[in-house]
């Protein structure tokens, strides 16, 4: 069995991603892995040609961004103090590409992904990523799943 000792977590920047970061945490700091966790932003509004009637739309998703990149960073920043290696990455464009772009270049050795809620507007903008990272990947992954509503 290969040692983990790069240990990539994406973030969609979304409700469901800290739970994803805190995994990779638990996961590097149990293996004395480094951590890297990307920041993946697709920003769908910038799509030409789109016109989605919902209004505020792309405020409430800018707003999402911020929330989450606020809450990612402060788990982060914890970490480091408490001796944790780990590094932030942020990447905008198109995810599955810059995922393993991420992991060829980084060496990583399991990738954790968060799962999506499955809302029609994610299923939209991501719902074929998930199932092409997987194909793709030339790693191990750990997929961590939202726990359902009740």
């Amino acid at each position: 069995m290969e040692d983990v000792k790069r240990i990539l977590v994406v973030s969609w920047m979304d409700r469901d991603s800290p739970k994803a970061v805190h995994y990779g945490i638990t996961l590097a700091r149990t293996l004395g892995a480094e951590l890297f966790v990307m920041h993946a932003i697709y920003n769908p509004f910038g799509l030409e040609g789109w016109s989605i009637p919902v209004p505020n739309l792309k405020q409430e998703y800018d707003k999402l961004i911020a929330d989450t990149g606020r809450q990612l960073d402060i788990m982060m920043e914890e970490e480091k103090k408490n001796g944790t290696r780990i590094t932030k990455i942020v990447v905008k464009g198109e995810p599955v590409k810059e995922i393993l772009k991420t992991v060829k270049e980084k060496n990583v050795n399991l990738l954790v992904l968060p799962t999506h809620s499955e809302t029609r507007l994610e299923h939209m903008f991501f719902g074929h990523t998930t199932e092409e990272i997987v194909r793709k990947l030339p790693c191990s992954i750990l997929m961590v799943r939202k726990e359902p509503a009740r």
